[in-house]
């Protein structure tokens, strides 16, 4: 099977909306640390003290196509707390909010965890409607010399979805299907279309490729962390006249 470029959508609408929260718990903390001291530093200084306080050793680790950050070892906290010691007094007044931005990493932590079930119910992963929403421009082009002529019934397409069923993906059935047709010098490409000109829900954030069975009935829905196989009743496709 030819390999396609991704058409990448790269707004990810509850990456956001954790980003938001997550920042807006640190300011509102820093905020409460910032009344409650006699010093009032400035403001940029403070920004300046959060931010190299991000800084971390840390633990990647990947859950649900998600990479996670686990926090470590606070290193911002460490060169901050070797250079502000240089004067008296200074660690003194930044401390906590150096050590804020260190938690911050846990407060992201938790709101990325929370984001991945949140994320799947909205934009769930085994429903084609969430890597196939708008259809106005579609259209297939053909990536195998087996294809025929054909071209993408939009109406057919947006009623289908809404009823197509998972099914298995056969693996080494299809290959073997492959090497039976290559035996009798006929060349077999299961999927030989290409959906294109579609989009994904809005805010997916998920970028995907849609193949098309040769019978119309199949897509293959291809991410960088999964596969879905789907069949429909009747065929997306019809022959061009």
């Amino acid at each position: 099977m030819p390999k396609i470029e991704l058409n990448y959508s790269v707004f990810n609408l509850i990456t956001v909306l954790t980003t938001v929260v997550g920042w807006g718990i640190i300011v509102y903390i820093a905020y409460v640390i910032y009344r409650k001291q006699t010093y009032k530093p400035k403001i940029w200084k403070i920004i300046i003290v959060i931010i190299a306080g991000l800084f971390t050793f840390s633990f990647h680790w990947m859950l649900f196509g998600t990479l996670l950050r686990i926090p470590l070892l606070p290193l911002g906290v460490w060169v901050l707390y070797f250079i502000l010691k240089q004067k008296e007094g200074r660690w003194e007044t930044y401390r906590k909010f150096a050590w804020l931005a260190f938690m911050g990493n846990f407060i992201f932590l938790a709101l990325t965890l929370l984001a991945i079930p949140l994320q799947q119910l909205v934009y769930p992963d085994d429903n084609p409607s969430t890597y196939i929403s708008n259809i106005e421009n579609a259209s297939v082009i053909n990536i195998h010399p087996s294809a025929k002529e054909q071209i993408v019934n939009k109406e057919r397409l947006l009623n289908e979805l809404k009823t197509m069923k998972e099914a298995a993906i056969m693996g080494a059935e299809w290959y073997k299907d492959s090497i039976a047709y290559e035996d009798d010098d006929l060349v077999n490409e299961r999927f030989p279309y290409q959906l294109i000109e579609v989009s994904p829900l809005w805010g997916s954030g998920i970028s995907a490729i849609t193949y098309i069975e040769e019978d119309g009935k199949g897509l293959l829905i291809k991410t960088p962390q999964k596969q879905l196989y789907v069949r429909s009743e009747s065929s997306v496709l019809e022959v061009v006249e």
